[in-house]
């Protein structure tokens, strides 16, 4: 009988401590300090290029573990955020959990998982000022090149400085950590369409969308199946006419409860660190579980997903002919619909989903291969990415342009023989900032390791007749990435070369030392 009241009390307990959703506030923007002014001919120990995710995360493990080491961060933009200050489409929101995307040092302390651009980007701001990061950024700075010389044993950047009338300056480092991104932040992938110029109406990318932009009592098309289109297609329907989002096949598409009453319960009852980390590694090892099922039992898990999928439609929706892709899950990434908004557009009919093909634009809309004529006021091409590494700057060594499609990755980090230089790129099937904190824990190790023996450069040496056979860098076949397949890195098949997955990387980093055989300090 006691246990049983226990029982009873407790789940009582769970239920009214955890509570109901509520609706994401719109905070205050975080004012960060003004841009470091850089002089020509400045020496550095590092220079870290881009003030996003990845490049506050170096920063940060810089400063804790040499923090006597002289940087700048480099920003292109005017302000930190990296993705989340450029996209500002309808609806931008974290395609991973905030509580695995955002940093170790400052843990995500709010009760929804999937947060929209704009609490990104404060949230990459606040850090940056709570931890005087902010102090060492400059903006408006392109790299427009990086050339190393072994002998100097020194990079020396040529910079665009975008604050000074494009002025061209020169600046020197030691060490150099890239934080750029992967895609090209200036061109998104943008096929040309026979008979655009018929078109009426507007077209817009969403990478090129401008905040006002007025969409209110519009029908909308928007072509594409990806994460951007399944996020803009329920941001629209508020104010848009109707939204019919036009795809030439169909993608998995995962709903993800915003309100989690065992969340919300832990980070009520428990000290707010304690409570992070059981909710972080639940949502890595419940992600992880799900790549796997996935992989593993394809067949098993397309139907799950599936049903899911047809649960949340209309009765009597296409399903098949609209949500269920003809690839296995996990060859593409798969689309969070946070609280099934996507489904609820559809079942409340404020939207629709065509599959088919386009024959050509024509003045009120889109032309199908069907025959079927798709009546638009605006055209949303939500098509894809380009891929752009290092920000498209050119990198040489001692005058040798380095072709990173010919470069073996260490660690999923550093280029095999390249000295002083870390790259860092996220995961495909887990959080960006997964794996950047480990290169970025990594890169601060290596540095006070130099110190410590008096090294001035290190590079994982591969010799010519290494024999591995090679495979991809990122193992998707999304569109974007089968575009640059000639531009990436690659893995090789055994030792730190062929490692590029948190649990395993994980464990490199708690266990393996930086002196490990491969990396040479000289």
């Amino acid at each position: 009988l006691v246990a049983g009241s226990l029982v009873v009390l407790f789940v009582v307990a769970f239920f009214l401590i955890s509570g109901k959703a509520t609706k994401i506030p719109v905070e205050n923007e975080v004012e960060l300090r003004p841009s470091v002014d850089i002089e020509d001919e400045t020496d550095f120990d590092v220079v870290i290029v881009g003030a996003g995710l990845s490049g506050i995360s170096a920063a940060h493990a810089l400063v804790t573990t040499c923090p006597n080491k002289k940087y700048v961060l480099l920003e292109r933009r005017s302000n930190v955020g990296g993705t989340w200050d450029l996209f500002r489409y309808p609806g931008i929101r974290s395609d991973s959990d905030m509580y695995t995307l955002g940093f170790t040092h400052k843990p995500w302390t709010k009760p929804h998982p999937i947060a929209p651009g704009a609490q990104i980007r404060n949230y990459i701001k606040g850090t940056a000022r709570e931890f005087d990061i902010d102090k060492h950024i400059s903006y408006q700075k392109e790299l427009l090149s990086a050339s190393y010389c072994s002998d100097k044993r020194q990079w020396t950047l040529k910079i665009r400085d975008h604050s000074e009338d494009n002025k061209i300056i020169s600046i020197r480092c030691n060490f150099l950590e890239m934080c750029s991104g992967y895609y090209d932040y200036e061109n998104p992938y943008r096929p040309k369409f026979e008979g655009e110029e018929n078109f009426k109406g507007e077209t817009i990318h969403p990478q090129m969308w401008k905040e006002g932009f007025d969409y209110s009592d519009k029908k909308v098309v928007i072509i594409g199946s990806g994460a951007t289109a399944v996020t803009l297609l329920p941001n629209l329907t508020d104010n848009a006419k109707h939204v019919t989002m036009l795809q030439r096949s169909p993608t998995y598409i995962l709903s993800l409860p915003q309100h989690n009453r065992l969340t919300v319960f832990l980070q009520r009852v428990l000290p707010s660190h304690w409570a992070y980390r059981i909710i972080r590694w639940q949502n890595i090892l419940l992600s992880w579980l799900l790549f796997v099922v996935c992989r593993t039992f394809p067949g098993f898990a397309k139907k799950k997903l599936v049903n899911n999928m047809k649960k949340s439609l209309p009765s009597g929706f296409d399903y098949e002919k609209h949500f269920c892709p003809k690839y296995n899950p996990w060859e593409q990434r798969l689309c969070l619909a946070p609280d099934a908004d996507i489904f609820k557009s559809i079942r409340a009919g404020k939207a629709s989903v065509v599959t088919d093909h386009i024959e050509k634009f024509v003045e009120n809309g889109i032309l199908l291969k069907s025959g079927e004529t798709l009546e638009a006021d605006i055209i949303i091409t939500a098509t894809g990415l380009n891929v752009k590494l290092f920000g498209g700057a050119q990198l040489c060594v001692d005058g040798e342009e380095i072709i990173f499609s010919e470069k073996f990755l260490y660690r999923g980090m550093m280029m095999d023989n390249i000295p002083n230089l870390v790259y860092y790129g996220g995961y495909t099937n887990a959080s960006w900032t997964l794996k950047c904190e480990l290169t970025a824990g990594w890169s601060a190790r290596l540095l006070a390791h130099m110190e410590k023996v008096g090294a001035t450069q290190c590079y994982p040496y591969l010799p010519k007749d290494h024999g591995m056979c090679e495979k991809p860098m990122l193992n998707l076949n999304s569109g974007y990435l089968i575009r640059a397949k000639n531009q990436l890195p690659k893995l090789g098949d055994s030792g730190p070369w062929s490692t590029y997955s948190f649990l395993p990387d994980l464990w490199e980093y708690m266990t393996g030392k930086v002196d490990d055989g491969t990396m040479k300090f000289e």
